[in-house]
């Protein structure tokens, strides 16, 4: 290779680099440098609509949401589990007792009640996240999600509770009929923890919407 040539070649090199950058800086400070990237000019449009539509804090409603779920997944798996446990025990006694079956299956029926509070819940939540028309702020989330988690949780309590009693009971029920109204009673005091936390998770969402943002 020429050394000549090759000397030229990178005198060329730095031309053409100084005189990119010249234009470069040239185009930034007379032209408007969004026309580089249209993308970032769709951007700032899709947030001055998004900023015209929502009111509130944007992070919010994730936690509403949440409370929502949880409400009625952990009382779903309260009601699952209790139905469960005992469906267990009343299909065990039935073998020996059949004409106890339908006797027996309150615990199931009470069991299955604890999931109608979680959707209870969960629709006063829903139906309260509507950030277009009304203001939502992380008070009204935190509001929602407490309210969830407080029947989610005590309807799961609930649902153990009538399991495991439900289950023992109907068996020493068909053992001793007597036993029968003590069943009855310790279930009903197992089904009231469900409503402990329906009527806190009820206070709790109503709460919301009067944080003082508003």
């Amino acid at each position: 290779v020429n050394p000549g040539s090759l000397r030229i070649f990178i005198c060329n090199l730095q031309f053409l680099r100084r005189i990119f950058v010249l234009h470069f800086f040239i185009f930034y400070f007379f032209y408007d440098f969004s026309s580089l990237f249209p993308y970032t000019h769709n951007l700032s449009i899709l947030s001055n609509i998004m900023s015209s539509t929502f009111s509130g804090d944007e992070t919010a409603p994730f936690f509403g949401f949440l409370g929502a779920a949880a409400a009625l997944v952990f009382s779903c798996m309260g009601a699952a589990y209790g139905t469960a446990k005992s469906g267990v025990g009343v299909a065990s006694m039935g073998v020996m007792r059949p004409e106890l079956v339908m006797k027996s299956i309150v615990p199931v029926v009470m069991a299955g009640v604890l999931g109608i509070y979680g959707l209870i819940i969960a629709v006063i939540i829903s139906t309260g996240i509507n950030p277009k028309a009304k203001s939502y702020y992380l008070f009204d989330g935190y509001a929602h999600l407490s309210s969830g988690l407080s029947c989610g949780l005590a309807g799961l309590s609930a649902g153990m509770a009538i399991g495991i009693v439900g289950d023992a009971g109907v068996r020493a029920n068909a053992q001793q009929p007597k036993l029968f109204v003590g069943m009855i009673l310790i279930l009903i005091f197992a089904e009231a923890l469900a409503l402990y936390g329906l009527i806190v998770g009820i206070i709790l969402s109503s709460r919301a919407g009067q944080s003082w943002a508003d």
